[in-house]
């Protein structure tokens, strides 16, 4: 789907609704936002900048040197963005074309940030007066939105942290479950972080930003530095809270592993005896004598006990 974007008179980014796209009106367009774009859209964008536009495959490069470059396109950014899918976490990439006049963007599916940015803009007037604008805009709700998902990863470990040190009753499997989705969500957090920390840095060096449009890059990036230790410090709760789980799990196999090694000891006493007199020689004199039988099961219910109430007074039990 291609969505092109222009200025009204009051200064809102509005979608503008036509019939019949040609290379003309894109040219016009101050921003061209493609979603999964057919073949025929393909066709229409490479006709306008005589170059293919990039594939899937090309969307997804993680290589540093092919993320930013610069041509006689204009500027090429690739980078991730944070958004739900099946109650999970996931990182997409987004193709950024940025040049005099306009801003391409090109991804494979519906983004969060995308729709809040169709909103603002909507709304809130001079807030994207430029391809630059647009860009740093949508990096600014980007960061926004990784900041309240670090803010509720860390209600979610506050929560799996009671699960873990204060409710005995709970099933550990279960906060492990949890704390394992938390790290994976904070670890997707970092790397958009990282990526978007990069992506400004080419801008400020590439970009030939002005003052004003600079000193919005330099803010976010310092937003980014202010975030990054906050990742950094609910990894190590979350490192904490797995090593205090898998140790009160150790805690809880010992204890079985305790209860089946007193056991063992107990019963070993009157297993032996019981044995003895089981082996069916001749001369065995308790065999022949009246309290033989209630002899032997005395001397078995003994040595069992015995055990038992000694392990009891040394508070193995």
């Amino acid at each position: 789907m291609l969505t092109r974007y222009q200025l009204d008179p009051q200064q809102h980014l509005i979608p503008v609704q036509d019939d019949n796209i040609t290379r003309e009106t894109l040219a016009s367009s101050l921003w061209l936002d493609l979603v999964n774009p057919d073949d025929e859209e393909r066709e229409l964008m490479e006709s306008l900048h005589s170059q293919p536009l990039p594939d899937t495959e090309d969307v997804e490069e993680i290589e540093a040197s092919a993320r930013s470059y610069q041509d006689e396109a204009g500027l090429h950014v690739h980078s991730l963005f944070l958004h739900k899918y099946d109650e999970r976490h996931r990182n997409s990439s987004v193709a950024f074309t940025l040049t005099d006049t306009q801003l391409i963007t090109l991804r494979e599916r519906e983004i969060p940030a995308f729709r809040l940015m169709r909103m603002r803009a909507r709304r809130q007037r001079g807030l994207a007066e430029d391809p630059v604008s647009i860009l740093l805009a949508l990096f600014e709700i980007k960061i926004d939105d990784l900041a309240d998902t670090l803010e509720e990863v860390y209600t979610q470990l506050e929560e799996t942290s009671n699960l873990v040190l204060e409710d005995n009753d709970s099933p550990i499997e279960e906060a492990l479950d949890e704390l394992a989705r938390q790290e994976d969500t904070n670890g997707k957090v970092r790397l958009c972080l990282m990526d978007t920390q990069r992506a400004l840095s080419f801008l400020l060096r590439r970009g030939k930003l002005s003052a004003v449009h600079a000193e919005t890059a330099r803010e976010l990036l310092r937003d980014i530095d202010s975030l990054l230790p906050h990742n950094s410090f609910v990894f190590d709760k979350i490192n904490f809270l797995m090593d205090a789980a898998q140790g009160f799990i150790s805690i809880k196999q010992s204890q079985i592993i305790k209860i089946f090694s007193i056991a063992a000891v107990v019963f070993l006493p009157p297993t032996v005896i019981a044995s003895i007199y089981g082996m069916n020689f001749d001369l065995m004199p308790e065999l022949q004598w009246q309290l033989g039988y209630p002899w032997a099961l005395g001397l078995m219910v003994l040595s069992g006990v015995a055990p038992y109430v000694f392990f009891k007074l040394k508070g193995w039990l």
